[in-house]
């Protein structure tokens, strides 16, 4: 009876030692944006990895979507010493800046979302997004599907010149636009990724190339947007396709009602997954240089399955 009672106490004091003596990792993680409804499902899933981790501690910060800013964060976080760092850019250039001052510094960088330019990823321990070009692709193929030999002109709505997504997502449309001669791309415009804006081009444009059957834009804002433009100029849904990305829960209720199609970028898969990288880098594990997670295709059909990954 002694003996198991010192065993217990034994095991107590070393559980105890254990306990105190665990490591606490702290991962500083300035977002490009408090603001960006598609970002703050993204941000949930980070916090939801925090929830579910009691060794790690990850500190959210807003960057207000300027560079400088997040830059000032990140030497904040530095001079925190905290174990790793995971930001969504403000933008493709601000990575390298940076990735400067995470190199110097031994911390490792995990990037999420938008992907740095191919030069910089030198920077970037680890990236965690969705192949932007792949994202188009399954727009174009859509069209092109729903179409099924029909003519058609083309807006495409853009999100801010620039960006890796914009320009990739773009880059997919055209690609699989260029394999079918029926189909023309009238207009590329950008939109900002904002709702107002997607309403104003579309409404201009759709009013004056009444040819324009097809809206394909690189968010689910901007294709709000223009669901809005054709009621305003009483348009037809049957008369128009038009396509989103994101699979947000306010594309998903215009499912079938103005929009056609949408794709799911997984906001909570790349949070979740991008805080996983930084809390395996923070503990020195090795992580991959590039993390894909999934597009897939939303059609009407699918509305309630997805409307139930945001329950």
């Amino acid at each position: 009876m002694k003996k198991t009672l010192l065993a217990m106490l034994c095991g107590g004091l070393l559980l105890t030692s254990q306990a105190v003596t665990a490591k606490n990792y702290v991962i500083g993680a300035p977002m490009n944006s408090f603001a960006d409804k598609w970002q703050t499902y993204l941000q949930d899933a980070v916090r939801d990895f925090d929830k579910k981790h009691d060794d790690v501690e990850i500190k959210l910060a807003d960057s207000n979507s300027d560079p400088n800013i997040q830059v000032n964060l990140v030497q904040n976080f530095i001079d925190q010493n905290v174990d790793a760092l995971l930001i969504v850019p403000t933008d493709p250039t601000v990575v390298k800046r940076i990735g400067v001052l995470a190199k110097k510094a031994g911390i490792p960088l995990i990037v999420v979302n938008r992907k740095p330019n191919d030069e910089h990823m030198q920077y970037v321990t680890s990236f965690v997004g969705s192949d932007e070009i792949e994202g188009g692709r399954i727009q174009g193929n859509f069209v092109v599907d729903t179409l099924a030999g029909k003519n058609a002109e083309s807006l495409i709505l853009l999100g801010p010149l620039g960006q890796d997504a914009v320009t990739k997502r773009t880059q997919g449309n055209k690609e699989i636009f260029a394999q079918h001669k029926n189909i023309k791309v009238a207009s590329e415009q950008e939109g900002k990724w904002e709702r107002d804006r997607g309403l104003a081009i579309a409404e201009n444009v759709l009013a004056g190339h009444k040819d324009i059957n097809v809206v394909v834009s690189n968010n689910d804002e901007m294709a709000i947007g223009a669901i809005l433009a054709t009621r305003k100029l009483g348009i037809k849904d049957e008369d128009i396709t038009i396509v989103g990305l994101d699979a947000t829960p306010d594309a998903l209720e215009y499912l079938g009602k103005g929009l056609d199609a949408t794709v799911f970028q997984s906001a909570q898969g790349q949070g979740y997954t991008g805080a996983e990288m930084a809390y395996l880098a923070a503990k020195g594990e090795k992580v991959p240089n590039v993390k894909w997670v999934p597009f897939e295709l939303v059609t009407p059909d699918k509305k309630e399955e997805y409307q139930a990954k945001y329950k």
